[in-house]
Order: C-alpha cells, then structure tokens, then sequence
C-alpha cells in the first residue's frame, strides 16, 4: 500500500479507536508524538514508514485504561496492520516499539533497541514533559480523583514495575517520580535537546507551585 494511504488510514483507526478517551492519552497526544517523531527522524536515518506507524499505534491500547492488560495495544496495532497488507518484518518492529516503548516505573528493561525505538520513544517522553506534560499530568490525576498535592505523602523514588502501577499517589509526586526524570534518559540528540527546554519550565512551573501553596508569591521575582 502507498505510504501516505496507510498513514491516512491509521490515523482514521486511531481516531476511532480513541474517541472516548482521558484527554492525558487521546487522539491529540497520539498527533503530538507523531509530528515529534518526524521532527526528530529528520536528523536520523531511520525508517520513516515505522516511526510514523509506531509513533500513531502506540498508545492505542495503553494498560492504565485496560486493567492493566499490557499486550493488548500490540494485539490491536498487530491486527490492524496485518489488516493492511503491511509487511511482517515491518509488523515485528512496530510490535516490539509498542511492547518497549512505556516508562513503567524507570526500571524497566527492554528487551529490543532499534533507532526507531528510540526516536518514537522520545517523542512520547516530550509530550510528558514541559507546559502540555503539566497539563497532561493534572488531567490524568483529575481523571483518577487524585490529591493535587499533600505535603504529608512524599514520592516514593526508584519505584519499581509494580510499585509504578499501584500508586495512588498525589498528582505532583508524578514530578519526582517520572517527569522529572525523563530529561536524563532520551536517547537521541534532538530529543535532549527539547527535553531540556522542557525540563526547565517544569522546574520553574513548581517555584512557583510551591510558594503559592505557602502563600508566598512575594518572594517570587522575575529571574526565577
């Protein structure tokens, strides 16, 4: 099939697919990773037609929404491509992006690496960091009816897998817990260097979060 046909036609099962979904994890993140994505590619020599696919299958399924069920996004994406007369070789490879590509904790270790891989990775990372990862991030507590914070329950680094799922923690323990973790594990170089734009508006947004909940806006100033 003709590259921008297929690519056409997995953004309308995309659409479909995550119609009804939290607004953290909906069409609009799935757009965001995939315009990154290319963004990135451009300075890699990288297979185009899989980060494109990866980038837009990625999160078709993800687990937090599936009772925790993590093989049924790579089911669906599988079922959809094969659908589609993609090759399997090229099947394979967004199968094993979409079965490496999650966080889950920080100590997760992947079991497959490709350029294509990283690059997908990155640019889903990016869309949890910075201004739109804030907003996502408060979204998804609100989602969960989670505290916005509590000064009694601090984050609990170096979680492991499981640990990562079960937490109900307050939504700005997700800061220390990942977000601010994410600058120091891209892999590509244009992924670091938008993550360190990225990580330093995070570091401002909670200067600011911290002397507003201690009704101390007047020892902010304009250099911090």
């Amino acid at each position: 099939m003709e590259h921008n046909k297929l690519i056409n036609n997995t953004v309308d099962f995309v659409k479909q697919k995550l119609a009804n979904a939290e607004g953290g994890h909906d069409w609009w993140h799935i757009y965001r990773v995939w315009q990154l994505s290319q963004k990135i590619a451009k300075s890699e020599t990288a297979d185009l037609l899989v980060v494109e696919l990866a980038a837009l299958l990625h999160d078709i399924a993800d687990s937090k929404f599936h009772n925790g069920n993590e093989t049924l996004g790579a089911e669906i994406a599988k079922e959809f491509l094969i659908a589609q007369d993609v090759e399997n070789k090229t099947i394979e490879h967004i199968v094993a992006i979409i079965d490496n590509i999650s966080f889950k904790g920080g100590n997760f270790e992947q079991s497959f690496k490709s350029l294509e891989l990283d690059i997908v990775q990155d640019a889903d990372r990016l869309d949890a960091i910075g201004a739109i990862g804030i907003a996502r991030t408060f979204n998804y507590g609100g989602f969960k009816n989670r505290e916005i914070y509590n000064p009694n329950i601090p984050p609990v680094l170096n979680m492991n897998k499981e640990q990562y799922k079960k937490s109900v923690a307050p939504t700005l323990n997700h800061f220390y817990e990942k977000l601010l973790l994410l600058k120091d594990r891209m892999n590509t170089p244009t992924g670091k260097l938008i993550a360190k734009k990225r990580h330093d508006f995070m570091l401002l947004y909670l200067t600011h979060f911290f002397h507003e909940w201690e009704a101390n806006d007047l020892s902010l100033n304009s250099k911090e």
